[in-house]
């Protein structure tokens, strides 16, 4: 079995950018991070593969300084599985590449139910690739030799597979399709921060009480603080199910705050003054929470039927639609059109909904041509049919 060992030393990181710098063809890449360990989403171990220069696995940490790496390889085509999960993280590094192939993402174009990497390997190469460590602690030093040889493979694979899709995709005449995809993935904005992330709280709905509710904030926001500043996930400090007990016992001393069984954790007891300081200002704060969320999106189809009830028939009929055409087209419908964009358009469509209308709105929130090209009629064909298909308000759209 091969031995691998981490590039983390200056002499080690140049000759790997050496190496990197005068192999052939496109550059494979991955990134682990130490999601559910620590707070940040940085790269604990960045990895690379080139065709004559073999696999580097790259300490962040201890490299630090990424510049001559981006130098060396930043301008050649780069190969990555789900790009979206691994960019951020090589952004921050100060790694970013011109251009992309994303072998999870060519997947769904090629219409694959499922679209891991072990999967679409052993159905596209025939090779069987344990993920047995794809949850691991990759922030863990000195990092273990099967952990590396995981490391390894996720990249050592990748230009092939890569190579296996380009056929597929063009056979398919998709190849301008995923040309697109790829260049919208490349150049798509982060989201922007939520204003009140402390409502992703699991099991937030079912505290009761705007009192309670800026308990269950507080608590958060001083999860959130410590998390921060020890670097560990939240979740590993205090659980949410603890944050909502609290939220709806709304004990009345630290006493009893201390004696809840479902106040659970690994700071629960020792950080015991902080969660108490954060109920008390709970409590008593002035600035108190609305029941609902006020942001910018639309209320859920389920109450659609109810609340408007036009937009829940052009919703069900364009879905429907939808479904059709991408099963025709051998796509994941939420790849054909975004169903967020779908139900932007039926909950408040253009003053011209016909096929030019329906496109210059996609456009404008951010479709693809081959999207737009491909389901700008069906939707105004359908929005027509709901327009003249009488309301059932009891059938709202799922």
């Amino acid at each position: 079995m091969t031995e691998y060992e981490v590039v983390d030393t200056p002499e080690k990181y140049h000759q790997a950018v050496d190496a990197l710098s005068s192999g052939t063809g496109p550059v494979a890449v991955d990134a682990e991070r130490a999601s559910g360990f620590r707070y940040s989403q940085r790269a604990y171990l960045i990895q690379m593969f080139r065709r004559d220069s073999g696999v580097f696995l790259f300490d962040p940490p201890a490299i630090g300084d990424f510049t001559e790496l981006q130098d060396a390889v930043g301008g050649v085509p780069w190969i990555l599985h789900a790009a979206s999960q691994d960019l951020a993280c090589l952004r921050e590094v100060g790694l970013d590449p011109v251009t992309i192939f994303d072998t999870e993402l060519g997947a769904r174009l090629l219409g694959f139910p499922r679209v891991g990497l072990a999967t679409i390997v052993e159905e596209l190469l025939g090779i069987h690739l344990a993920k047995e460590h794809s949850a691991a602690d990759w922030s863990t030093r000195p990092l273990p030799q099967p952990w590396l040889t995981y490391a390894a493979l996720d990249v050592e694979l990748l230009v092939d597979l890569m190579e296996e899709e380009e056929k597929l995709l063009a056979d398919a005449s998709k190849g301008t399709i995923a040309e697109q995809e790829f260049s919208f993935e490349l150049a798509r904005a982060p989201k922007a921060a939520r204003t009140e992330p402390w409502r992703r709280l699991s099991g937030v709905h079912s505290i009761r009480g705007l009192r309670n509710l800026a308990v269950a904030r507080e608590l958060w926001n001083a999860r959130d603080d410590l998390a921060r500043t020890k670097d560990v996930a939240p979740g590993r400090l205090l659980p949410d199910a603890s944050i909502t007990a609290a939220a709806r016992a709304m004990p009345a001393s630290k006493r009893d705050l201390s004696a809840m069984k479902d106040f659970t954790g690994r700071a629960s007891r020792t950080e015991i003054d902080r969660w108490w300081d954060a109920i008390s200002l709970g409590r008593t704060t002035d600035d108190l929470p609305v029941l609902r969320s006020t942001g910018e999106s639309i209320p859920p189809p389920r109450a659609w039927a109810d609340r408007n009830p036009e937009a829940n028939q052009r919703l069900r009929i364009s879905r429907a639609a939808l479904t059709e055409l991408a099963g025709s087209l051998h796509l994941p419908v939420e790849n054909l059109l975004a169903p967020d964009t779908l139900r932007r358009l039926a909950w408040a469509p253009p003053e011209q909904h016909d096929a030019a209308g329906i496109a210059a709105a996609m456009q404008a929130a951010e479709a693809r041509p081959w999207q737009i090209a491909a389901t700008a009629e069906t939707v105004a064909d359908s929005f027509v049919e709901a327009d003249q298909s009488p309301v059932s308000p009891s059938d709202p759209a799922s």
